[in-house]
């Protein structure tokens, strides 16, 4: 069964300034399935929260982490939680 999930991912190396969160956002939607966000924070990291099928959440984690975004990402770090929802689609803050 793949149960919904809630992603949270704090994305840090040069990601910020480069429309590091639209193609988030866009990677997000061409999956399907997930909302949520993607914001800079202000110690230079792009936080991302992603709710929506275990699956599609751990790919848009795999393209976060497989150099294939703008920018230069030097790490991931994630936390796995339970949905919380009140999020309508796939935003950029």
């Amino acid at each position: 069964m793949n149960e919904d999930v809630r992603l949270t991912a704090w994305v840090r190396g040069r990601v910020q300034g480069v429309g590091f969160r639209w193609f988030t956002r866009a990677e997000a939607l061409e999956i399907g399935g997930l909302a949520g966000f993607a914001s800079n924070l202000g110690d230079g990291r792009v936080q991302v929260v992603a709710e929506g099928p275990r699956e599609n959440c751990e790919k848009l984690l795999g393209w976060l982490a497989s150099g294939d975004t703008p920018g230069r990402v030097a790490g991931v770090t994630e936390i796995w939680d339970t949905p919380r929802g009140g999020y309508e689609g796939f935003d950029i803050r």
